[in-house]
């Protein structure tokens, strides 16, 4: 049974080459081209591909926003990202919305075709050298975190809770919802494992916030 891919990217001669690319496959069948995110989500709900081999930068919505799109009207469908885009924030972001897969335009043909195959099969693919990319920036974000648990917006919530501000004048000066500020003094507490506005205060002594 094969592979029923649709093409979607603005250049006609990137569609033209694609489609030779995998038409070559005996197990691959193009079922259907688009230039944009709203051809796109046409022809996905009229096609009902088992992949969509989907480009990121295109006139008006951006591939990684016509996702969650494509994805209603196809759920049983997988997006495999086809980009000139190499930082691992667009990979991360695409995966967030839905993406089974994310491949370099510059990636060799057999590569392309690897991809197709690993996502068709319920796999998710990423080119190699992004791969260890991600998993580094990862890395980093996380010992980050370990260092600095708080958010920046935390952090703001924390100086003022030190400083005396009740919820309400946090809210007000902060210009969110006395819950929002409920909920961040919340996560605070947590996060640090403090269990008092005494230990609140002295966390953010040590922490320079009171000098700031």
């Amino acid at each position: 049974m094969s592979v029923r891919v649709l093409i979607v990217d603005d250049h006609a001669v990137v569609r033209s080459g694609l489609r030779l690319l995998l038409e070559a496959e005996v197990d691959v069948e193009v079922v259907g081209e688009a230039g944009d995110a709203r051809e796109a989500v046409f022809e996905t709900r009229s096609t009902k591909p088992d992949i969509v081999l989907l480009d990121v930068t295109m006139p008006g919505k951006s591939g990684i926003e016509a996702i969650p799109d494509l994805l209603k009207e196809a759920p049983e469908a997988k997006i495999l990202v086809l980009s000139m885009q190499d930082d691992p924030s667009y990979v991360r972001e695409a995966f967030g919305v839905g993406a089974a897969g994310y491949v370099l335009k510059e990636a060799a043909d057999a590569e392309v075709i690897d991809a197709v195959r690993h996502v068709s099969a319920g796999e998710r693919y990423v080119h190699p050298a992004l791969g260890a990319r991600l998993a580094a920036a990862d890395a980093q974000a996380a010992r980050a975190a370990e260092e600095d648990p708080l958010s920046e917006r935390e952090r703001e919530v924390l100086r003022l809770l030190a400083l005396g501000h009740t919820n309400q004048e946090i809210a007000k000066m902060l210009y969110i919802s006395v819950r929002t500020a409920e909920t961040h003094r919340a996560h605070i507490m947590q996060k640090l494992r403090l269990t008092s506005r005494a230990e609140l205060v002295r966390y953010a002594l040590g922490a320079g916030l009171l000098a700031e």
